[in-house]
């Protein structure tokens, strides 16, 4: 089960570095399928897993498209609820060198916490989404349920989970001396794991007791939208195989530096079955 957003990600290329400022030139590209939710929620279908998305997308013409699109590529999406608001949409802007820049122009969003994530069958829950109340159906889902969440949000308890993803460049300098310190305050006291993303440099895991470290390949990134999505499925997809943390971050940081190479948000389903059979 995915909890998070889909998206309409409108692409704007960049002909020179973004700048504070600066009068830029882009080139319009293609809108696609994105937010943080689909993305992973793809990538997951297309390794074989059934998978439902828990998102909310607007009654507007934007939002049968986006669950038509889910839909075609696998996901489940009896439970993405339609509200009386636009679907989301974002800006991107990548630059020459594939580095991307979001800028949310409009947010779908359910006016209260999805309840029906507690009635789902689910191996595994991803969570995706920055509202600050999912707290409670977490903690309840966590006995008898593998929780992989996001951060931020970090406050202390916002994230009841097993394991804790955050990105380096989310983080303050000061919460990074203590990683596995954070992973317990924000998940109150449950997080087995805390999972630190570092971009092209690979990933780190911590525990109480060890630091695992993957580096990832050295690549030419053509648009890194979509990387840290596509690191969670891959920590997913090994971690319901029953496979080691060591060998799941592998996996994952695999997953997100293959996300760089494509000028999509998501994960195409051509390079997740060639990654299955390297990983």
């Amino acid at each position: 089960m995915v909890i998070g957003s889909a998206a309409r990600d409108e692409v704007i290329r960049l002909t020179e570095p973004l700048r504070p400022g600066a009068h830029l030139n882009g080139v319009e590209a293609d809108a696609r399928l994105g937010g943080g939710g689909a993305n992973t929620a793809v990538a997951l279908a297309a390794a074989g897993h059934e998978v439902i998305l828990l998102a909310a997308v607007g009654r507007d013409a934007g939002g049968d498209a986006l669950i038509a699109e889910l839909a075609a590529a696998g996901v489940n999406t009896i439970s993405v609820a339609r509200v009386n608001r636009p679907t989301t949409r974002s800006l991107l802007l990548v630059d020459p060198a594939g580095e991307r820049t979001v800028i949310n122009v409009a947010r779908c969003e359910e006016p209260a916490p999805p309840q029906r994530l507690l009635g789902l069958r689910a191996d595994a829950v991803y969570v995706r989404d920055r509202r600050r109340d999912l707290g409670p159906l977490l903690a309840a889902r966590a006995a008898d349920t593998l929780i992989v969440a996001h951060a931020p949000p970090i406050e202390a308890g916002a994230r009841p989970a097993h394991v804790v993803i955050a990105s380096r460049t989310d983080l303050e300098p000061e919460i990074l001396r203590a990683p596995q310190a954070l992973g317990k305050r924000i998940s109150n006291g449950l997080a087995r794991w805390t999972i630190i993303t570092a971009g092209a440099l690979g990933a780190s895991v911590y525990s109480e007791r060890a630091t695992l470290t993957a580096s990832a390949l050295g690549v030419q990134p053509v648009d890194t939208t979509g990387a840290g999505d596509a690191f969670a499925a891959g920590l997913l997809h090994a971690l319901v195989q029953g496979r080691p943390m060591a060998e799941a971050l592998a996996v994952a940081v695999r997953f997100g530096t293959e996300a760089t190479l494509w000028p999509t948000s998501g994960l195409p389903a051509a390079a997740v079955h060639r990654l299955l059979q390297e990983v």
